[in-house]
């Protein structure tokens, strides 16, 4: 079994150290799936995401964007980045609103809770603007898709 790293030697919960490892480029990329409930299809059976609460998508990207910057403010052991550069991606995919969010930072470790912190809220968000149509919505599918720098990389291009 691979050693847990937010563990010290006491075994008490710990912020992993970084002080020696060197600074590098640091991307990754998340995403996630809701689906979306038949109210908001217009007469010709194309989803709509306009609501009374606004527009669906770019407030998701927003609220998103926010939650990237605060993540080191949610998760007790996440270190606070200097993000560089945070972007959204979203389709429609089998009657679900599929989101990525893909987060760079030049540091010493990498941001995969940022990426999954922005995408996790992004799909809240659509919830939330959305609830008022029916609350048959699942959020599904949050994972890492590709990470790059550090000690491993791993997934394609997105």
């Amino acid at each position: 079994m691979k050693e847990l790293t937010h563990i010290n030697a006491s075994g008490n919960p710990a912020m992993v150290q970084i002080s020696d490892k060197k600074v590098t480029k640091r991307v990754a990329c998340a995403e996630g799936s809701i689906s979306l409930p038949e109210a908001l299809k217009d007469e010709n059976g194309v989803f709509t995401l306009e609501t009374k609460k606004g527009p669906v998508v770019q407030t998701a990207i927003i609220s998103g964007t926010m939650a990237v910057k605060k993540c080191s403010e949610l998760i007790p052991f996440c270190h606070p980045l200097p993000i560089e550069g945070i972007d959204f991606k979203h389709s429609i995919e089998n009657d679900s609103l599929k989101i990525s969010c893909e987060v760079t930072a030049n540091y010493k470790t990498g941001v995969e809770m940022e990426a999954l912190t922005g995408v996790s809220t992004a799909l809240l968000t659509v919830y939330d603007m959305c609830k008022s149509a029916g609350h048959d919505m699942e959020i599904s599918g949050v994972r890492v898709v590709r990470k790059e720098g550090g000690k491993s990389d791993f997934g394609g291009t997105n």
